[in-house]
């Protein structure tokens, strides 16, 4: 399949519009990595607050309610198509909340995925619950699995634990959602910050590794697999989110000072730490 919305100039980043479950089942492609955030289904017309306003939680018709029948078999058919197109030795990543993860993990034990770990993303920065009748909500679930129940997984355990003060990486992240740098050209409404993606993808995959997002929105999931020397590919079915993911593209293959951009990443605490991880495993150098 070569019908693409967008390749770039190195071919590493790529796009294709329209329905992820048809589009995935027709590439040609085996993938060693997936990255997944797939709809919330929160969008029921309630408030929160961004950047100090009160503003809609709908994002848009795609993540709309639905029924729990509907939902389940939602993921369960994005889940299959991309099984089929999974590396053995693949994994998995699936970002959501306590609306939709408890779903996905049936649906992945029905599939016969092996769940790894259930990261919990603790959010430095989040909007305040406007109900003021619960406990505000300051994290995402993001669920680590691999394709197989007996084949083995890639995990970067050496690297995890030096950027973590030569401790065992724990299954609690404490990083901040996106900065307004990251917004640049736009936003999509569920963006993920550069952080979070730099470290899923630093932990499960290999230098050359070709990752999927089957609901790519901004792209971050391909912004921060090229920055770490992977190739991408990702499916949305809106024009100007896939837009966007085109300019931060071309934005980072025209940026003139890359060490800068690494820099701002956060989740490494020496600011010069992501540019030697990337000198070093381009150079295929042990970490």
């Amino acid at each position: 399949m070569n019908n693409y919305y967008y390749i770039s100039e190195d071919e590493n980043f790529k796009l294709l519009k329209g329905d992820s479950k048809k589009i995935i089942s027709q590439l040609d492609e085996k993938f060693d990595m997936v990255f997944a955030d797939p709809p919330y289904f929160l969008s029921s017309g309630g408030n929160t607050i961004e950047s100090g306003k009160i503003v809609s939680v709908n994002k848009g018709a795609w993540d709309k309610s639905k029924s729990r029948r509907q939902m389940t078999n939602f993921n369960r058919k994005w889940l299959s198509a991309v099984r089929e197109k999974m590396n053995e030795d693949a994994s998995i990543w699936i970002s959501g909340t306590l609306h939709n993860i408890f779903n996905i993990v049936q649906v992945l034990d029905e599939l016969d995925f092996k769940v790894l770990n259930v990261i919990t993303w603790q959010k430095t920065n989040p909007p305040p619950h406007l109900a003021c009748r619960y406990f505000t909500h300051s994290t995402e679930q993001i669920i680590w699995a691999r394709k197989s129940q007996k084949k083995g997984h890639y995990f970067n355990y050496n690297l995890m634990k030096e950027i973590n003060d030569n401790k065992q990486m724990k299954d609690v992240w404490t990083l901040p959602a996106i900065a307004p740098w990251e917004k640049k050209f736009g936003k999509h409404p569920t963006q993920k910050p550069l952080s979070v993606l730099t470290r899923i993808i630093l932990a499960s995959t290999k230098p050359g590794a070709l990752i999927l997002d089957p609901f790519t929105g901004s792209s971050t999931t391909g912004i921060a697999a090229n920055i770490l020397g992977r190739k991408f590919i990702g499916v949305d079915k809106i024009n100007k989110y896939l837009d966007l993911g085109v300019e931060r593209k071309k934005y980072l293959d025209n940026c003139d000072d890359l060490k800068k951009l690494y820099s701002k990443i956060r989740g490494f605490n020496d600011k010069n730490k992501l540019s030697e991880i990337i000198k070093n495993q381009l150079n295929n150098e042990s970490i």
